[in-house]
């Protein structure tokens, strides 16, 4: 009975209920028979609502918390020591559970453990990478004047990611802009793997007809690097339309009051937190995606409106181009109220147009993206470390 030992560094708990969860994401293609899944918190998740995340597999979790007590105190040889040190349990854990093999979310103290448990047990593991460091820092000071104190915390994370990374069998980034950074930190083995998105309750769009008013959405985080400040600046000018903004962050009351002060608060709704399976069904009761991110990825939810079959609207970045995202299957801006004002007229008014865009994107991304596509590279993988035949 093959198993499966997951080790991630997330409060669980936190994600189911935000629901962001897609069957089988922690099991794709059901290949194991038993799912361990290990935290570096102290979390506990309801087993019943996590059970979908691995399919008919049994599921077991565990914790093993990291300890912040540890972070930037010590030269780095002494930080490594501390680490084994902290990470025995999970080692231990690893050979009475014996996986076949272990993967993991994320380089973080998740990451290390994994690189133990293979350099004490010979288990193979996998990291499937979401953010390039370099370009979008998590873990690090970077404002200056950097301190010795931040100089020591961004060393200790620099050995936990370099250590669980180079260690690692391969990684799987989630999209090729993160490329660089592996290539700088010398991981030689790594495949590009999407995220696996829902497979049920995504829908391909049926009718380019406007609804009235006409209905555009933009789905993310409510943070600066994804201000939505100038879609709204734009649907202020359209008045026979309706904005609906999905998400939350510290800048949604910023947002609100902008919405008030422009007259279109009526115009333009909040929804702070929308399970995925009924955001996969309103994308597809929508007329056109409009966005805004300066990071250099392709988010999941700009890759749920491009399977759904909606017209995308997103901005230039001003630094290197998203790989993903060249083509003509979406449509590029200027983050201005003027840049995204003349998309979304043009868009608005030319129901040729608006459906041509919509059937490029689907086409794309079913072609690249679709989740059976990405759910059979996973299970490739997998049947492969099983096999122990290394092709991937």
């Amino acid at each position: 009975m093959p198993r499966l030992l997951v080790i991630v560094p997330d409060r669980i708990s936190d994600i189911l209920s935000k629901g962001e969860y897609q069957p089988c994401y922690y099991n794709p293609g059901q290949v194991f028979d038993e799912v361990h899944i290990l935290t570096t918190t102290d979390d506990k998740p309801c087993l019943a609502e996590l059970q979908k995340t691995v399919g008919d597999a049994k599921l077991q979790v565990h914790c093993l918390p990291d300890e912040p007590a540890f972070i930037g105190k010590w030269p780095e040889w002494f930080s490594r020591l501390r680490l084994r040190c902290w990470a025995k349990p999970g080692v231990e854990l690893a050979r009475r559970i014996q996986p076949a093999l272990v993967r993991c979310h994320g380089a973080d103290w998740n990451c290390f453990l994994a690189s133990r448990i293979k350099a004490e047990l010979g288990i193979p593991y996998v990291v499937s990478l979401h953010i390039n460091p370099d370009v979008n820092p998590v873990r690090r000071y970077i404002s200056s004047p950097l301190t010795a104190e931040k100089r020591r915390h961004n060393r200790f994370f620099n050995i936990i990611e370099s250590d669980g990374l180079r260690g690692s069998d391969l990684v799987m980034p989630v999209y090729r802009p993160i490329i660089p950074y592996l290539e700088r930190l010398g991981v030689k083995k790594f495949k590009v793997c999407y995220n696996v998105l829902n497979s049920i309750y995504l829908q391909k769009k049926i009718s380019y007809d406007l609804h009235k008013p006409a209905r555009i959405i933009y789905v993310g985080r409510l943070i600066p690097e994804k201000n939505p400040d100038n879609i709204i600046r734009a649907i202020s000018q359209l008045p026979d339309t309706v904005l609906t903004i999905v998400g939350d962050g510290p800048i949604r009351k910023k947002l609100e009051q902008l919405a008030l002060d422009l007259g279109v608060a009526d115009r333009v709704r909040f929804r702070y937190s929308v399970l995925n399976d009924e955001l996969c069904l309103l994308l597809a009761e929508q007329d056109i995606f409009a966005v805004h991110s300066d990071y250099f990825e392709i988010s999941k939810s700009v890759l749920e409106a491009l399977l759904t079959g909606l017209p995308v609207i997103i901005n230039h970045r001003s630094g290197d181009a998203v790989p993903e995202l060249e083509g003509d299957f979406v449509t590029k801006v200027d983050n201005t109220a003027e840049g995204y004002l003349g998309a979304l007229s043009r868009l608005l008014s030319d129901h040729a147009f608006r459906e041509e865009l919509g059937k490029k994107a689907l086409a794309h991304a079913r072609t690249h993206w679709s989740p059976e596509v990405t759910e059979a590279k996973y299970t490739a993988i997998y049947s492969a470390f099983l096999e122990r035949t290394n092709e991937f």
